[in-house]
């Protein structure tokens, strides 16, 4: 089951928390069925180019809840492809996301544009063993990949 705004709102797996806001022309905040979320940096990105991300918001995960990030339209559009990242229940941290230059055009982000939906799906039950990965309390801040041996 995909979770409703009305549902979210009463949740807020997201801090802070914001109502549907407009900004740069794309919405971010809780939506009809999801939250966009909003880059924490100011990026530019040459045709080809892949760089790491933060979001400005923070998560912290219910253990019946997970959340898949998906590319915002407007971004797509352009050839910003946003890798689809699945967020575990019980994860608490700022989002690091995967960004990649499909276009043939130089894109700049602003810091505080929206970049990314969250869609947030439960689970039939509390799952047995929320996430307590190397990537629990991310820090804000892109943060690089953790290769354990």
């Amino acid at each position: 089951m995909i979770a409703s705004g009305q549902l979210l709102r009463e949740l807020q797996p997201i801090k802070p928390f914001c109502e549907r806001t407009k900004f740069n022309g794309m919405t971010y905040g809780v939506g009809p069925a999801g939250y966009d979320v909003r880059i924490d940096q100011n990026l530019t990105l040459i045709p080809g180019d892949f760089s790491l991300a933060s979001t400005m918001e923070e998560f912290d995960m219910p253990d019946t809840l997970l959340g898949i990030v998906h590319d915002k339209s407007t971004w797509a559009r352009l050839g910003l492809a946003v890798q689809n990242t699945v967020i575990e229940p019980g994860w608490k941290g700022f989002l690091t996301l995967e960004l990649t230059n499909h276009g043939k055009n130089l894109i700049r982000i602003e810091k505080g544009t929206p970049i990314a939906q969250i869609i947030f799906h439960f689970t039939d039950r509390p799952v047995e063993h929320p996430y307590d990965g190397k990537y629990q309390h991310q820090a804000r801040g892109p943060q690089p990949a953790i290769l354990e041996r």
